[in-house]
């Protein structure tokens, strides 16, 4: 969901997802978003505000921990090209710790490139930049003095505390459309592909593990979630009998009380697929 200033409130959203049974929580990341911006939006033109106006995830989430006891909280998605890895690392880590090894991090390439510029990195080097970021937080997050030198991250030896609950990580999850050059990133460095919406998904399935292959790994070991669907059982059905692992429903960014009534029509939707 879009949460932001003027939604319901992240930590009441989480306490009513749990208590309705869902599985997950994940918040999205803009960090702002320039007013000059000529790069089109994915989702098509006009940008929606709420973009603009989201909490920050990690902060949000934090909140959200502190308020449920079994539901897994994710980054949908987080923007690592703009984020420095040593600190992201570290708030992985914490979130991990502090909710008792709930978190789920969800990552992408980013397609603001204005957005992008203003944290002093190439867009045209964004994939290459998030690879190098996320070898060297595995790193830190596994190792007692962690180190790493590529091109785009360098850090000497050093310790870095606490280390997630989840190892040797939480789940790393890459999202973004189908492509050879995707599945290579998915199969080399995460554990699953985030596809936007299910469409096509089962066909691109093959190249998938076959990128999985190449790089020497089990392809059932990747895990699929699928995000922005529509809350309709035969399609939750559908996902389901593919293999897919998770299944987040679009959620219209609102207050409260538009909210709540929302979550009601979808909380059905878990006892059908329980029974089924």
């Amino acid at each position: 969901m879009l949460c932001g200033d003027r939604t319901i409130a992240p930590h009441e959203l989480a306490q009513e997802a749990e208590a309705r049974g869902f599985e997950s929580l994940f918040l999205p990341e803009h960090t702002h978003i320039p007013v000059a911006r000529t790069t089109p939006y994915p989702g098509g033109e006009p940008l929606p505000e709420e973009l603009a106006r989201l909490h920050d995830p990690f902060v949000a989430l934090a909140a959200a921990a502190a308020v449920t006891t079994r539901l897994r909280l994710g980054t949908g998605v987080c923007l690592v090209v703009e984020r420095d890895p040593i600190v992201l690392a570290k708030e992985v880590a914490s979130l991990d710790v502090l909710s008792g090894g709930r978190f789920v991090f969800g990552v992408g390439f980013g397609w603001n490139a204005e957005e992008m510029a203003d944290h002093g990195a190439d867009p045209s080097k964004r994939r290459a930049i998030t690879r190098e970021k996320l070898l060297a937080m595995k790193a830190l997050w596994a190792e007692d003095e962690a180190s790493f030198t590529g091109e785009h991250v360098q850090f000497p030896p050093s310790w870095s505390w606490p280390k997630p609950v989840q190892r040797p990580h939480p789940p790393v999850l890459l999202g973004g459309q189908a492509g050879e050059g995707l599945f290579r990133h998915v199969a080399e460095w995460a554990d699953g592909w985030i596809p936007f919406g299910g469409a096509g998904v089962r066909e691109q399935l093959p190249r998938l593990h076959a990128a999985a292959e190449a790089a020497g790994r089990d392809p059932d070991s990747i895990r699929l979630t699928i995000f922005g669907a529509r809350p309709d059982p035969e399609a939750l059905e559908h996902y389901a009998s593919m293999g897919v692992d998770r299944t987040v429903l679009a959620l219209r960014p609102a207050p409260r009380d538009q909210t709540l009534p929302a979550l009601d029509r979808r909380a059905p939707l878990i006892e059908r697929l329980i029974a089924g």
